[in-house]
């Protein structure tokens, strides 16, 4: 099982790491890369949500069924630190989850937008383009008209 947390733990990583170097402004060439790449990667990394929610029912399983002292005095100190011990792993278990879960949830928000943002660059490039060659025709056919007149 740890190999399971160690393998979220990486997974939460990559994803932070892709979260700050998506929208950071650079090169244009390895921009689009960078979005073509973790856009290929959103649908494999949902995985992610399911084993979340196993490892969450793990978490709340071994909390359900970890042996309790009925008195405090009956409790060797070893039990009580044994017992302190997987609480305090669980906890850190379940903010590997939640933080996990927001970073899939935050790079899919943020390549989403990427994407959006470089549609609405293509099509305002269009639109300039399309402006120039109105203005430059029409200044062509006002000067024409000008000449001529």
């Amino acid at each position: 099982m740890a190999l399971v947390w160690v393998m979220l733990g990486n997974l939460a990583a990559m994803e932070a790491v892709m979260l700050l170097v998506l929208p950071a402004p650079g090169l244009d060439v390895l921009h689009r890369v960078l979005s073509s790449f973790t856009r290929g990667l959103l649908k494999p990394l949902l995985s992610v949500v399911p084993l979340c929610l196993f490892l969450l029912l793990d978490i709340h399983w071994k909390y359900e069924t970890r042996p309790s002292c009925e008195l405090e005095s009956w409790c060797p100190p070893t039990v009580r630190l044994r017992d302190q011990k997987s609480v305090l792993k669980s906890q850190r278990n379940a903010f590997l989850i939640g933080t996990a879960l927001a970073f899939y949830w935050l790079l899919y928000s943020v390549a989403h937008m990427v994407v959006k943002i470089e549609q609405l660059n293509q099509l305002l490039a269009r639109l300039k383009d399309r402006d120039s060659r109105a203005v430059c025709g029409g200044i062509r056919k006002q000067t024409k008209w000008r000449l001529r007149g």
